[in-house]
């Protein structure tokens, strides 16, 4: 039986700013207090925050300010903002952010040596070789998340290939694989079902649909989306494609699918907050079309795989790992050509698309129920391993 434990789940944005990492520590927060012991959230301060809504609770440290899509910008210099998380006397301090959040636990650290996990979910480099045209200056960006990451007693990475960006970071430790989890259930939607997503966009029966999820960021490869189908259209397919989801690249995507002359395939749907609703666009598709080779672990591919629906990605992606080239998913290299080439083929083959579908569902699904009790149990382990041996003086 495992022991009751508390757990402090950082993040350097939590709600209502919406993204994938934030959405994976509700989901921690909600099933640790369900079914194991008791959780609380640490993260910068949100001038519109409904911490009400959670039954668990928020700790909030300084922000400055608030950019983009509502990311603050935290604060966690002031030595009273580390005491009040050492007084909550938590087991462990799990960060999902190597950035101000992991900062801020390597403070508390400093004044009390707590067991410290960082996850690490995003791939950094993208935004940092973005944002940042000195090489020094993205180097030194570079160092500095190195640090924070290094100073973690463990660090999990949510799919192997993500140890890639962790040495370009400049870590060279070890890591522990903790896949994310799937809160859509396994579902088999009937033919009505799928009809209601065709009725709302106006998509006549028998069209096939293809849908990406996600933010809508160049660097989830979103032009090698609209250029395949470009392709497809030239070769006088008809098809609708779906992006579901909002983010900063949306109106420059949305002139790019205008100026390649497909913005009669192109639907933006903006973001499905309803979970129940998502799940029918999943499954009124015939396939997900993902070709990210920025994200880390693809739960979208899970999420497709809840409806039976299958997912066309990027060899050598992250998204792509544990995928079998048509029995579980569907493998393309980095190209509009292949990618088309691909989809041309499959909407010739609905029978192929079903059956590697069900073997999806059946075979690369995990609900967030085991993967919360695989990071239970091991927090356990990290635990026991901190106190199993003489602490060293802390390597600030």
């Amino acid at each position: 039986m495992s022991r009751k434990l508390k757990i402090a789940l950082g993040n350097d944005a939590f709600f209502p700013t919406v993204d994938g990492v934030n959405t994976v520590i509700k989901f921690y927060a909600d099933y640790i207090n369900r079914d194991y012991g008791e959780a609380v959230i640490i993260t910068p301060d949100n001038p519109n925050k409904k911490d009400y809504l959670y039954p668990y609770p928020i700790y909030r440290y300084k922000s400055l300010f608030t950019f983009g899509e509502g990311y603050p910008v935290g604060w966690p210099f002031k030595r009273q903002y580390a005491e009040d998380v050492i007084r909550m006397n938590c087991d462990i301090l799990h960060s999902h952010c190597p950035v101000a959040t992991s900062y801020f636990f390597r403070r508390i650290n400093r004044i009390k040596r707590i067991p410290t996990i960082l996850t690490y979910h995003t791939k950094f480099e993208y935004d940092i070789d973005a944002r940042v045209k000195s090489l020094a200056v993205r180097q030194k960006a570079y160092t500095m998340i190195g640090k924070d990451i290094a100073c973690a007693d463990e660090v999990w990475i949510t799919s192997r290939g993500t140890a890639d960006s962790l040495r370009i970071m400049g870590y060279e430790g070890d890591y522990v694989v903790m896949p994310n989890g799937c809160d859509l259930p396994k579902i088999s939607a009937t033919e009505d079902e799928k009809a209601i997503i065709r009725r709302k966009h106006g998509i006549a029966p028998g069209v096939p649909i293809f849908i990406f999820v996600g933010r809508l960021m160049w660097y989830k490869n979103i032009r090698l989306i609209i250029d395949a189908m470009r392709i497809l259209k030239e070769k006088g397919r008809d098809f609708r494609m779906l992006f579901v989801g909002i983010g900063p690249d949306e109106k420059a995507i949305r002139r790019y699918a205008a100026k390649v002359n497909v913005e009669d395939k192109v639907i933006f749907t903006g973001m499905i907050d309803n979970r129940r609703e998502l799940q029918l666009y999943y499954a009124a598709a015939s396939m997900l079309v993902f070709p990210s080779l920025f994200d880390t672990n693809g739960l979208v591919v899970r999420e497709a795989a809840a409806s039976a629906t299958p997912s066309i990605l990027v060899s050598g992606s992250c998204a792509a790992e544990g995928i079998a080239d048509a029995e579980t998913g569907f493998i393309c290299s980095e190209s509009p050509q292949s990618y088309a080439a691909k989809i041309d083929r499959l909407l010739d083959n609905p029978d192929l698309l079903a059956r590697v579908g069900q073997k999806a569902q059946n075979d690369i699904y995990i609900s967030w129920e085991e993967s919360i009790r695989n990071a239970y149990e091991r927090y356990q382990v990290v635990i026991d391993n901190f106190y199993s041996k003489p602490q060293k003086p802390y390597q600030w």
